[in-house]
């Protein structure tokens, strides 16, 4: 099926090929790839306050896409962002709303508390704590006001809700679909909502929900515009790293808009050219004695490592067996309680410790610049899940060494990494980039059962 094209990886499926491995060199250095652009942000109309934040986060320039999309979001256009993990999204949405929010302040009237004017959701809560960190730094000394809402305490917050002035709200999206219908936050005020990591809000585990929660918002058709009686529209912004191929049908199920600008990066769906990226085919029953030297290779060279795993259990052995070794490590994932989960990613962040062994659920959005080396535990099946875990390293302000390592027993994972491998030796798109997991099984399993979709 991959033509006349050789394959290392070809000999894989026997098992006298146990030990084997490749490598996927980088083609090209960080900078390179997401390639600053000549113009400055106050040339893009971005004030002074928020010009001088920016350089205390060491952003001094913005990117090509950075410029695109700055420029589409003053426009008022609705917006879809897709580009490669660590690009920069977050600010590329964020910098100009800020921007807007100073210039409205000038002659804004007071609004009531917990009427935000921007709505950033996400799906996962460590994601909404950094993105809420992020704005909070972008907006230090102009009085904008960020609070941030995460899953796991919503009871409380009902029974004890707190009320204040604010700007911008970023929410875990479970928390603050329960939080509006509550009444606790008013969306009547909203002019920007951005679903950061649409693809993964749209799949088939948020939908229904998404779609109710999306009638509050009186979306324009096109571009930002004033409906009458002071009433405006309010802007829709997506961010995303994969996006799934039926992207519009999904977007024309959530909101009744004509046209969304697509601002695309020529990196997006391709293996990330700067990061050097291993294969090994393994016994599985060698994996932890190999994960074990890999790790304890690192601890010499004090290189922060991040490890996913595709399940729970796997991830709470990898950290068990690396801890029994003494080799310290965080583990982190859906299933722990919230007490557990909270602080867990920012103890690798803050370099307490140099090992975080997860599953995807770190995998989506978050900035892990301190990062230099991933290994694949398990290997994805499905390359959007590749893409994003690879994405934690090669970051803007990463360092230039990064490395994924990804071990590769089953017949199915030898699968992935040749349509993988075949992509790299092409320079092609990944094939099959759908991050809705969930409709992709359900979609097998009617045509299994010659059910109609």
């Amino acid at each position: 099926k991959f033509g006349e094209l050789p394959l290392a990886s070809d000999g894989w499926r026997h098992r006298r090929s146990n030990g084997d491995y490749f490598i996927i060199h980088p083609v090209q250095r960080a900078y390179e790839a997401y390639g600053l652009s000549t113009l400055t942000f106050p040339e893009l109309g971005i004030s002074e306050p928020l010009v001088e934040n920016l350089k205390q986060q060491h952003v001094l320039s913005p990117t090509h896409f950075q410029v695109e999309g700055i420029r589409a979001m003053l426009d008022g256009s609705h917006l879809l962002l897709a580009a490669e993990t660590g690009c920069g999204k977050t600010y590329t949405y964020l910098v100009p709303v800020v921007e807007q929010i100073l210039r409205r302040r000038l002659h804004e009237r007071q609004r009531d508390f917990n009427t935000p004017l921007m709505l950033i959701i996400t799906p996962g809560r460590e994601l909404a704590q950094q993105i809420g960190a992020v704005a909070a730094r972008l907006t230090d000394g102009t009085g904008i006001k960020t609070r941030i809402v995460l899953g796991g305490r919503t009871k409380q917050q009902m029974l004890n809700p707190s009320f204040e002035d604010i700007d911008i709200l970023v929410a875990s999206f479970g928390a603050i679909s329960k939080l509006i219908t509550s009444g606790i936050y008013r969306m009547e005020e909203v002019r920007y909502v951005v679903l950061d990591e649409a693809d993964t809000l749209l799949d088939d585990s948020f939908n229904s929900k998404l779609l109710h929660l999306m009638k509050r918002f009186p979306f324009h058709k096109n571009h930002l515009q004033d409906l009458g009686e002071g009433i405006h529209g309010t802007q829709l912004i997506l961010a995303a790293a994969t996006m799934p191929s039926n992207m519009e049908e999904l977007l024309a199920r959530l909101v009744n808009v004509e046209t969304i600008e697509q601002v695309l990066s020529p990196n997006l769906h391709r293996l990330m050219g700067h990061v050097t990226q291993r294969f090994m085919r393994v016994r599985k029953s060698d994996r932890p004695q190999i994960l074990l030297d890999l790790v304890r290779k690192d601890a010499k060279r004090n290189v922060p490592t991040i490890i996913f795993s595709n399940k729970t259990p796997a991830c709470d052995f990898v950290s068990m067996h690396l801890n029994g070794h003494g080799l310290p490590c965080v583990n982190l994932n859906g299933d722990m309680i919230l007490k557990l989960r909270l602080g867990q990613f920012e103890k690798f962040q803050q370099a307490e410790v140099n090992v975080l062994s997860t599953t995807d659920v770190a995998s989506r959005g978050l900035n892990t610049i301190r990062a230099a080396h991933v290994i694949n535990f398990d290997f994805p099946l499905y390359t959007a899940d590749y893409i994003h875990r690879v994405g934690r390293i090669g970051r803007i302000g990463s360092r230039n060494d990064c490395l994924a390592t990804n071990l590769i027993s089953s017949q199915a994972e030898i699968g992935a990494v040749q349509r993988l491998e075949h992509a790299a030796r092409t320079t092609n798109v990944l094939r099959n980039v759908d991050a809705n997991v969930k409709g992709i099984i359900r979609r097998r399993m009617q045509k299994l059962s010659g059910m109609p979709n």
